[in-house]
């Protein structure tokens, strides 16, 4: 393996508290030092002006292997990580079959190794078949590489079942992720509850919806004293419930999707079915809440929800159309629109999609630490550019930015001290 040595960038390193211009020397697949020193290498990149950080780590995506590979599958997720500049990723079990037996988790790791492009690691089912009835053998996944365990694209509907779920996890450490959602509240909703829903004449999923169940849930993580996380939060009303929940001492986290900081309901004037996912895009009010959240560590996690859908699913009428959109190339760019409002500074928000996902799912990741596996992002954060749905490397290309100017943009990501994307190429 060459060495590769990158000088003369802004290195951040939130994992060390590291933010200044340095060079990062890697050798033998890893980070072998971090400073003023200019060593020889066979490989040499010129990060003047340019940021350099560790891998991104989005520690929620939807991959659809196995099962609907036609929509995405592990090669062609990893080639679209590795472009947005993430080295190391979770996906969800809404698999079919499910991510509910070791047998299919193990099938996905080694996948994602014979490729190896980025780090894989799955996130089984709670309950079998995610129907909400039924506890999956979870130590078992655990040891077959499963790093945390959800239901999501369902919720963990059924409070005993949920109490049952903490208590098991807590015996072992093991982190629960609720898809926050009332689905006798949000049945056959598309999209935010409201005027907008009013104006286009289709049923509405409220945002109580959401708060209901993570005040729930709460109060079972209070009974049983077990680490629980909630997916993708949008609501004022849930992060505020988060955030007292955090003060309280109790074990909490939450993550914070893009599209619901950088958006708002009125993306779906028009019946624009990229616009469309689950929880809905929600109100000024609601996005200027999840930023605040951000802003003041109530929200500790920033994750994509990467969910590809044919465009067969995308283009009929909305309350037909499948929820979701692609987030893995465009999550820096919009994410460092919070830097330029000055809501967070970049240190902050590298922290967040970097070593607190790392730190929460124990992963020995996210850091530009002595010895640790060379994974590094550099990009430019003052690069604009347009995004041309047509030159994502997803399978799928459902994102609500088609033609919009972006700005930030990944320049290499390098994985295991391997240059595995430099300037829009993906080296296999």
């Amino acid at each position: 393996m060459m060495d590769v040595l990158i000088h003369g960038g802004r290195v951040i390193d939130p994992a060390n508290g590291l933010d200044g211009i340095a060079n990062v020397m890697i050798k033998d697949g890893c980070i072998a030092a971090v400073g003023e020193g200019k060593h020889k290498a066979g490989t040499e990149i010129d990060a003047s002006g340019l940021i350099v950080c560790p891998g991104l780590v989005d520690m929620h995506v939807h991959l659809r292997e196995p099962g609907q590979e036609w929509k995405e599958d592990v090669e062609s997720g990893s080639k679209a990580a590795v472009a947005g500049g993430v080295t190391s990723m979770c996906c969800m079990p809404n698999t079919t079959p499910r991510l509910d037996h070791a047998g299919v988790i193990r099938q996905v790791i080694e996948r994602a190794g014979e490729i190896g492009l980025c780090n894989v690691h799955p996130i089984a089912a709670v309950t079998k078949n995610l129907d909400g009835k039924e506890l999956t053998e979870m130590r078992e996944l655990a040891h077959a590489g499963a790093v945390a365990f959800s239901d999501d694209g369902m919720p963990v509907w059924h409070g005993g079942i949920m109490r049952k779920a903490l208590e098991y996890a807590s015996s072992f450490g093991f982190l629960i992720i609720q898809h926050a959602e009332d689905l006798q509240l949000t049945q056959d909703g598309c999209v935010n509850e409201g005027w907008i829903s009013t104006q286009l004449g289709v049923e509405g999923m409220p945002a109580e919806g959401e708060d209901d169940m993570v005040a729930r849930d709460i109060m079972l993580t209070r009974l049983v004293d077990a680490r629980y996380h909630v997916a993708h939060i949008s609501s004022k009303g849930a992060v505020e419930l988060v955030r007292r929940a955090r003060n309280e001492g109790l074990k909490i986290s939450a993550e914070a999707a893009p599209h619901h900081f950088a958006l708002t309901e009125e993306e779906v004037l028009g019946f624009n079915t990229d616009a469309k996912m689950n929880p809905p895009l929600r109100t000024e009010e609601d996005r200027q809440a999840v930023i605040e959240g951000l802003s003041d560590g109530t929200i500790e996690i920033i994750a994509t929800d990467h969910a590809p859908h044919h465009e067969d699913d995308k283009r009929c009428g909305l309350s037909c159309a499948a929820f979701g959109i692609v987030g893995l190339e465009t999550m820096l760019p919009v994410s460092l629109g919070l830097v330029r409002d000055g809501m967070l500074s970049l240190p902050d928000l590298l922290a967040k999609m970097t070593s607190n996902p790392a730190k929460l799912l124990n992963l020995d990741t996210g850091t530009l630490s002595h010895d640790a596996v060379a994974d590094v992002c550099i990009f430019d954060p003052e690069a604009t550019w347009r995004l041309d749905r047509n030159k994502l490397f997803s399978k799928s290309k459902n994102t609500p930015w088609h033609d919009k100017a972006m700005t930030g943009k990944v320049t290499h990501t390098i994985k295991g001290g391997r240059i595995v994307f430099e300037h829009g190429t993906i080296h296999a």
